[in-house]
Formats: C-alpha cells, structure tokens, sequence
C-alpha cells in the first residue's frame, strides 16, 4: 500500500503550489496527492458551509479535484492556485445545490432541534492534560455552533467560514466568490450579528435552568429533614 504524505512535509506557499500544479501538469500523481492534501481541510470546510452536508461536501470536493485534474492545463497564474481550487470547489457545491433545488437564499433561524442526531465526531483536544469533561463541554460547545452556523443564510455562512474559520483574506474570498470587497465585510458583519442574536438566545434558554432546584434535588432535600423531624432531631446538631 502506497504510504500518505505527512501534512509537515507537503510544501507550503504559493510557490509552492504553482511547483505542485506544474508537477500535475506533467502527470506527477505525488504532486496532485500533495496539492490536495495540502487543500483538503480547507476546501472541505467551504463546501460544507455552502451544503450543510459532511457527504455532500465530500461528493463535491472530489468532483472538484477530478475537475480541476481534467483541467490543469487551464490554469495560468493569474491568481493563485488555491483561490482557483476555491472557486472550482464553489462553483460544484452551489451547481449540486441547484441541482437538488435545495432553498439557498434565506433560511430562518430554528428553536434547536431535540432529535437532532448527534454526530458523532472525535473531538481533538488541545491540550493532553485536558480533562474528559472539558472535552465534552468543548465537544458540545462546537456542535451548537456548527448548528447556528448552519443556519445562517448562505451567502452569509459561506463567507463566515471563508474569513473566519479559513482566515481568508477580504480580497481572496471576493475574487473565489465573485464579489466585491465590500459585501464581503458587509456579510461577515451580518452573519456575525446573526450568530451572537442566535448564541444569545441559546444562553438565555440555558440560563433559565442553571443550577436547577427542582425535581429530585428538591425531593431530597424534603424528604430528608421531614425524616429528621420524624427522628426527634429537629433541634439536634446536624
């Protein structure tokens, strides 16, 4: 079996990358094995904030790696390798979107779905020593806001993930999305107002319940002084 090439020793930069697409160009298989794994994680990230999907965005991301193989010979610099992946890999996830006639303009915020299934996604800690309930709290943590990401509309959640998650430049996700400086920073402005509303009333949900009395604290707690009465211990030291 052929051995992965390790994500520390794929070239980095863009020189980089115009050395792998050339590579490409001559039929190096190594060169596009390290191009796409050099991409991968970001790529995929893009097509799952246009499909709200993990299989969709994987059908998608390799639909536009064969695209861009079949059509290595297209690419002439003009910008840089990984914006043009950027916009191959747009263009395929908004062209299924389109396809499965999926609603793509609005889509309205939702009380959080209890039967939501949870996924079940290996959470990486950043630190060994972290406890195994600061992993789940983290863990948890991330799947709300994968949720509220979700449903921002989608030219605002594709934009959030490109300059916040992907820390793409302004001027880079304009030219992948074929817009203008301008409503870039106008959409990452309002998808950042839609999640801190939306994260807000998810903690005043939360909130309402914090350090719960009720139920079967409460229960106990009666139950157990009644029993002390019952024992003549009312007036005893605990």
């Amino acid at each position: 079996m052929k051995s992965q090439i390790p994500a520390s020793s794929l070239p980095s930069g863009a020189g980089a990358d115009e050395q792998l697409v050339a590579g490409i160009a001559r039929g190096d298989q190594t060169a596009f094995e390290s191009l796409m794994r050099k991409h991968n994680g970001k790529l995929f990230r893009i097509a799952r904030a246009i499909l709200k999907d993990d299989s969709d965005a994987e059908d998608v991301l390799q639909d536009a790696y064969l695209d861009a193989y079949r059509h290595i010979q297209d690419f002439r610099g003009d910008s840089q390798a990984g914006t043009w992946l950027t916009r191959i890999v747009v263009n395929q996830a908004l062209m299924r979107l389109r396809k499965e006639k999926r609603r793509s303009v609005i889509i309205p915020f939702r009380g959080m779905r209890r039967d939501e299934a949870e996924r079940g996604e290996a959470d990486v800690a950043d630190d060994k020593a972290e406890s195994p309930s600061t992993r789940v709290l983290r863990a948890e943590i991330r799947r709300i806001l994968e949720r509220r990401i979700d449903e921002l509309p989608l030219s605002f959640r594709t934009v959030f993930v490109m300059r916040e998650v992907e820390d793409m430049s302004v001027q880079e996700t304009a030219e992948c999305l074929g817009i203008s400086s301008a409503t870039v920073r106008t959409r990452l402005f309002r998808a950042r107002a839609l999640l801190r509303e939306s994260l807000a009333r998810e903690l005043d949900i939360a909130a309402a319940d914090v350090f719960g009395f009720a139920g079967a604290r409460c229960d106990r707690i009666v139950a157990a002084v009644l029993a002390r009465v019952q024992r003549g211990a009312l007036n005893s030291a605990p």
